[in-house]
């Protein structure tokens, strides 16, 4: 081996074999990528749904982002960190997968008008954010859409890529936002690569709301599900093809045929959520007199979710942090005047953090929320969705409100309790209201629609269930018409925030809470487990920075430079020696 490296460097051509070397090196890295995550959190690792999702791809995703500019830092990283994940996704499947970066200030190549890639985003629903970016020449304002178009067979699905929780625009968000990124990809990509639509059920026939307060529901639902009506007074069953039953605020009673047949839905393996308001209590109640009362609705449906693990109580959830309403301090009966004050029947309640189902979500508005317990079913599993703030308090029915309790401040000492819970997820093996108690009329009114009685759900059974029914509601105004849901019309167009980089204003997150939900009822549970992966933000200590920032400039900067000097000086000195006459 020896002879033959000595024979190769004696050739005047000794380093053309080097050369080949480095081409056939360089060309296997352009062809084979690799790589070892050793960071942490398993940063730059794909979960095995998403892996999955990219090896059964049958033709090209393309995915066009919209973030190309001059972007504040946040966002400039927002940019790095979407172009490193698509090259993650590109290296999985490079044949399939071809995105690129795009300005939404560009003209889209078409023959017709003059249309920038910005008007066709706000047409499919994106939101833009408004920015003001620090230019050489002063300040401009810059209009931001931080979404990806992704499309497959001739389908398309916006990707948001920053959800905005807080609306701040903040480190943080722009962090949580990184953690999402998977999520957000493969929930999109999940979705253009289904052949068929989930089917949903929303559930009439017990003065549920079809009118414009569930316009924002109905809209946001028929986007990605198969959606309709369902009578459950006149239709004998709910049908098979049905994924998930959506029962919505009902002001009726139910009959027990109507529960046995949403029972046996579940029993067989369909999924449920509810958004109940077990109390009578409404806002309009108060614009007639200053006072109203809470009591009981007495919907028969107590039993039935009992059966299944939790109960809604007949109590108010008040919490300080809450919503605002206009109330009248102070002027005459003929000009009035209004101020905007905070209203504890409105909590605003933030997803715990504990829970990976609404991980990162920003608030989600409420009104007149009733509280929930547990109750120990074998087999089943309970997860709480939402929860009050460590500033709230529960008061029992029947309740007196008052619009005269904003006159004067709170009492803290009042609102000591924490979490009290509100929405809830319940999961594993059900046992049937029914079982043992099913009449034989009932049981031959199912044998002769086909379907045997169940006593007993399958392993993976799951029921959601909300005690509020306004959180999937919206308002409707008289010169826009219906509102997104868990927007305040009186105070969307008031409360805009301000932050550093101008006016950015983020609604509740009562339509991402829902579709959360939905999502993880119904399509693949293992793409909603994305949602675990947590970035670390690791930030230096500012203080330490300013007190040792000598100290690191001369060991970054300096001590590098005094290496080469005295290697250079010792390699000087050997070499005098060894050639020293």
């Amino acid at each position: 081996m020896k002879k033959l490296v000595d024979k190769i460097f004696a050739s005047k051509f000794w380093w053309l074999p080097l050369l080949v070397v480095l081409f056939g090196i360089n060309y296997l890295a352009s062809v084979f990528h690799a790589r070892l995550d050793l960071t942490k959190e398993k940063r730059y690792t794909l979960s095995k749904a998403t892996q999955d999702l990219l090896k059964n791809l049958d033709e090209e995703v393309q995915i066009d982002v919209f973030l190309k500019g001059e972007f504040p830092s946040g966002f400039r990283k927002l940019a790095n960190s979407t172009n490193e994940f698509l090259q993650l996704l590109k290296d999985r499947n490079g044949s399939k997968i071809h995105y690129r970066f795009i300005s939404p200030e560009e003209e889209m190549p078409t023959n017709t008008a003059r249309i920038t890639y910005g008007d066709s985003l706000v047409g499919l629903g994106a939101v833009p954010i408004n920015l003001t970016v620090q230019k050489k020449a002063g300040e401009s304002s810059n209009i931001i859409f931080p979404v990806a178009l992704m499309k497959y067979k001739g389908k398309q699905v916006l990707v948001n890529l920053y959800p905005g929780a807080s609306g701040r625009i903040s480190q943080e968000e722009i962090n949580s936002a990184e953690a999402l990124m998977e999520y957000q990809f493969a929930k999109s990509l999940d979705k253009l690569t289904q052949t068929k639509k989930p089917a949903m059920a929303y559930s009439v026939g017990n003065g549920e709301p079809v009118d414009g307060r569930s316009y924002d529901l109905v809209q946001t639902m028929k986007q990605d599900y198969e959606f309709g009506m369902l009578n459950l007074n006149t239709q004998p069953r709910v049908p098979d093809n049905v994924d998930l039953l959506l029962i919505v605020k009902p002001t009726q009673q139910f009959t027990e045929d109507e529960k046995i047949k949403i029972d046996q839905f579940v029993m067989r393996g369909g999924k449920l959520i509810c958004f109940i308001d077990n109390l009578i209590a409404e806002q309009d109640s108060l614009s007639f007199k200053p006072e109203t009362i809470a009591y009981d609705r007495n919907l028969n449906l107590t039993d039935l979710l009992f059966k299944y693990g939790l109960r809604i109580n007949p109590s108010l959830v008040m919490d300080l942090q809450c919503d605002m309403i206009p109330l009248v301090v102070g002027g005459t009966m003929e000009n009035p005047q209004f101020e905007f004050l905070h209203w504890n029947y409105f909590p605003l309640f933030a997803p715990s953090k504990n829970q990976l189902l609404n991980k990162n979500l920003g608030y989600v508005a409420s009104r007149f929320v009733n509280s929930i317990d547990t109750i120990q079913v074998a087999g089943v599993k309970k997860i709480v969705l939402l929860a009050s703030s460590p500033n709230s308090r529960v008061i029992s029915t029947p309740a007196l409100i008052s619009l005269n309790e904003n006159k004067d401040a709170p009492e803290d000492g009042k609102f000591k309790q924490n979490e009290i819970p509100v929405a809830m997820l319940l999961q594993g093996k059900f046992t049937s209201l029914y079982k043992n108690r099913a009449s034989e009329s009932q049981k031959d009114s199912l044998a002769k629609q086909g379907i045997e009685f169940k006593g007993e759900s399958t392993d993976n059974s799951k029921v959601i269930v909300v005690a509020d029914g306004d959180i999937v509601l919206n308002d409707i105004m008289p010169d826009t018409g219906p509102l997104p849901m868990g927007w305040n019309k009186y105070t969307y167009r008031e409360y805009q925030q301000q932050t550093e980089y101008g006016k950015f204003f983020t609604p509740a997150a009562n339509r991402e809470f829902v579709l959360n939900c939905v999502e993880y009822l119904v399509n693949n549970p293992a793409i909603s487990e994305t949602r675990n992966k947590d970035i670390v933000l690791r930030l230096l200590d500012s203080q330490k920075v300013k007190e040792q920032k000598t100290t690191w400039q001369l060991i970054n900067i300096a001590l590098p430079v005094l290496l080469v000097i005295l290697f250079g000086f010792a390699y000087q000195q050997i070499r005098k020696r060894k050639y020293a006459v």
